[in-house]
């Protein structure tokens, strides 16, 4: 009775069912698109489901990422997304990751699934993905999202085209935000993640067609769809798949890269003579309070020089640290000195400023 809906489309039936039943899928990241996905396939009956994620929930994460509540705050996202889907669906088996993917585990894991789905927000987690699922000759079924708009794609599919054939080299680090910087719209991430669970779908089934060398652009405020179409690059994917005995060593994490003008707020409690400068707009919250803060828009960065005081550190900060390091990279090069990035956001920073005048009080 759970799967009658299912079984009762001819395109389905009860065999169509069984192949669900005993498929198994790989989702990376229980985020904003982990969490649609995650939900439908876990509805759907999927037979094995493998969650990886090493982040644990935030309170600004229940704006999208649905399968959370305050009970979850603190948690692990793979750890408390198993417990929520076992809720939902108690005859399929639900494995949980609280780690990171790395090139170390990723061959040994994705050799485990079917079908791998790209739940992430950062790029050296996609090439990674992409890489992998060359190697292991597994379907990579991928999604993004910027703002308003979606993308959803599935690569590495019967012969298709891999994310390298659309996108060949990362971004710089730093040069592209992601929603903690710019925001989303929360349910965007809830439709993008719903239609790569519609992909996996028919990939088990064989059913349909398929978004392989196909790009699906999706904006939310017009509602309009459009579908680019990828070409499948041979030397793209022949250096990678020739690269298979260096694969382990190439673990590259923009996120724990060394930047020497970058430095933790932890590391600053107890300095005096410096100056905090904002670079967020006007409208962001939430607004720091407790400090002493100049405010200068990486926007008018260039227009408001005259705000900065020369005699003291400047420790400038934004939502999530990306900002801050091109307004410290925009002043070095206008020759201002001892200007500094605040690795966290302004939440963090309110909320460490907080303790530690607790415990001095």
């Amino acid at each position: 009775m759970r799967y009658n809906r299912h079984i009762i489309l001819s395109e389905i039936g009860q065999t169509g069912q069984d192949k669900i039943s005993n498929a198994k899928v790989l989702v990376i990241g229980a985020g904003g698109l982990g969490c649609p996905v995650l939900q439908y396939l876990t509805a759907a009956g999927v037979g094995t489901i493998g969650i990886i994620d090493f982040d644990v929930v935030e309170i600004s994460n229940l704006q999208r990422q649905v399968l959370f509540g305050k009970s979850s705050l603190g948690q692990n996202k793979a750890m408390a997304a198993k417990q929520r889907l076992e809720d939902l669906n108690n005859e399929i088996s639900i494995i949980a990751y609280p780690e990171k993917l790395t090139h170390k585990n990723a061959i040994n894991l994705f050799n485990q699934y079917d079908i791998i789905v790209d739940g992430t927000d950062n790029f050296a987690t996609r090439y990674l993905s992409n890489d992998a699922c060359l190697l292991t000759n597994k379907p990579l079924v991928f999604g993004a999202i910027y703002k308003f708009e979606g993308q959803v794609s599935v690569f590495n599919y019967n012969n298709g085209p891999s994310y390298r054939c659309l996108f060949p080299n990362p971004p710089k680090k730093d040069t592209i935000p992601n929603c903690s910087e710019i925001g989303v719209l929360g349910v965007l991430p809830g439709i993008i993640g719903s239609m790569q669970a519609n992909e996996v779908l028919k990939i088990i089934l064989n059913l349909g067609d398929v978004l392989s060398g196909k790009l699906l652009c999706y904006n939310a405020l017009t509602s309009k769809t459009s579908i680019l179409k990828i070409n499948r690059n041979e030397k793209i994917i022949n250096s990678v798949l020739n690269d298979k005995e260096n694969f382990h060593k190439n673990d590259i994490d923009f996120n724990c890269e060394i930047d020497a003008d970058e430095v933790s707020i932890t590391s600053i409690l107890s300095k005096d003579n410096i100056q905090f400068i904002d670079v967020r707009e006007a409208h962001e919250q939430p607004k720091v309070e407790n400090l002493e803060v100049t405010y200068m828009p990486l926007s008018t960065l260039k227009n408001n020089l005259n705000k900065i005081d020369l005699k003291k550190e400047k420790y400038l900060f934004c939502q999530s640290g990306i900002r801050s390091k091109k307004a410290v990279s925009i002043l070095k090069a206008l020759k201002i000195e001892n200007c500094f990035s605040l690795k966290e956001g302004a939440a963090e920073i309110i909320e460490t400023y907080k303790v530690f005048k607790t415990l001095q009080d």
